[in-house]
């Protein structure tokens, strides 16, 4: 009897998509080892496995464009349209290339994190189409205008077919889809002590002065790191490989370790708005900074989330670029919501993959 085939196709849009599937996919193996997932994305394999401990198909493959970018918030509007027009151009040739996949390879079910030809794929497979996402494409190209209305438009009407959505928190209203499912926080779990990571990383400051600097797989250009030179005894922790050598800061460069990994370790995460950063910060109740981003509609539902639901600090951008940092002195503000979010993202999805392969043929 053949395994079970999960075909699992993840944005092509920096590394937070990538995280929250993966996540989920780690689940589904715990949950039942016997199904085989197919991580079709473009995120790097070493991202992968850094959260799925399994075996798994690795299929490199972009079934869309998210937003090219120079950095994790400078935009680049013209190439993403010129790529957004070939893969609608190509559609056709990219479903029958990845229908012709999953009827080799016996896939059963299609999951999604976003892209919208999925939802396409899984139609002409003859199998059910689910996605998972806190927003849509179509809701990040819209506001833009011009020629992404129409693309905005096709992309909807792709979100259209998905036969289930599983809704996250800090989500937009995602009104495309007809079938929605709410769920908790997604996001992968620490794998170390704090013990642990003191020894390996030879950390010394308390907690109270130890900060996690994470942008994500595309960091930031322009990170003001001189900044770190006034907080003398603070301790910063970077995964950017292009950071300069300071005493305070320590890079962390080995793919086992991940920034959920050191976030027990600090006392804050700063970052710019991104889902993935922030419900693993959520998740562990690690209060959050944030530099604001303008003209992505995404980052106004995660600023305003980590408002209601989390310890949170807004810096506007040009403070967070020019200021002086005062802010890391400053204590969080307090959410406005005394409840927690549901951190059963991970669970929940995993939960119904299982259940859906359980039934019957």
């Amino acid at each position: 009897m053949s395994r079970p085939v999960l075909y699992f196709a993840v944005t092509n849009h920096g590394f937070g998509h990538a995280v929250r599937a993966a996540s989920v996919a780690a689940s589904i193996q715990r949950l039942n080892p016997e199904i085989l997932i197919a991580m079709v994305t473009t995120a790097p394999r070493w991202l992968l496995d850094s959260y799925i401990p399994g075996d798994y198909l690795y299929r490199p493959r972009a079934l869309d464009v998210g937003v090219i970018q120079a950095d994790s918030l400078k935009m680049d509007k013209t190439t993403t349209l010129e790529k957004l027009r070939d893969i609608q151009n190509r559609q056709n040739e990219i479903i029958a290339g990845e229908v012709n996949f999953m009827k080799l390879n016996r896939a059963g079910l299609v999951l999604a994190d976003i892209p919208p030809l999925a939802a396409k794929i899984a139609q002409y497979a003859g199998v059910p189409g689910w996605m998972m996402s806190n927003f849509g494409w179509d809701f990040i190209y819209r506001p833009w205008g011009g020629e992404f209305i129409e693309i905005a438009d096709w992309i909807e009407a792709c979100f259209g077919e998905c036969d289930r959505l599983f809704r996250l928190p800090l989500h937009e209203p995602m009104s495309a889809f007809a079938n929605i499912t709410d769920v908790g926080l997604t996001g992968g779990t620490p794998k170390y002590s704090e013990a642990q990571l003191r020894e390996t990383f030879s950390l010394t400051a308390p907690r109270e002065k130890t900060i996690l600097l994470t942008f994500g797989g595309l960091g930031l250009q322009a990170l003001p790191y001189h900044r770190l030179r006034d907080f003398p005894d603070w301790q910063f922790l970077t995964f950017d490989r292009n950071a300069p050598d300071l005493a305070n800061l320590r890079k962390i460069l080995d793919t086992a370790y991940r920034p959920v990994d050191v976030m027990p370790l600090c006392d804050r995460v700063v970052s710019k708005p991104g889902y993935s950063t922030f419900a693993e910060a959520l998740r562990l109740d690690v209060p959050l900074v944030s530099v604001t981003r303008e003209g992505f509609a995404e980052a106004q539902i995660l600023l305003d989330g980590i408002q209601e639901w989390g310890q949170h600090q807004i810096i506007p951008h040009d403070d967070f670029f020019a200021g002086d940092w005062q802010f890391l002195r400053d204590s969080p503000n307090p959410p406005k919501q005394a409840s927690k979010l549901p951190k059963d993202g991970n669970e929940a999805i995993a939960q119904a993959v299982v259940d859906f392969f359980a039934q019957p043929c």
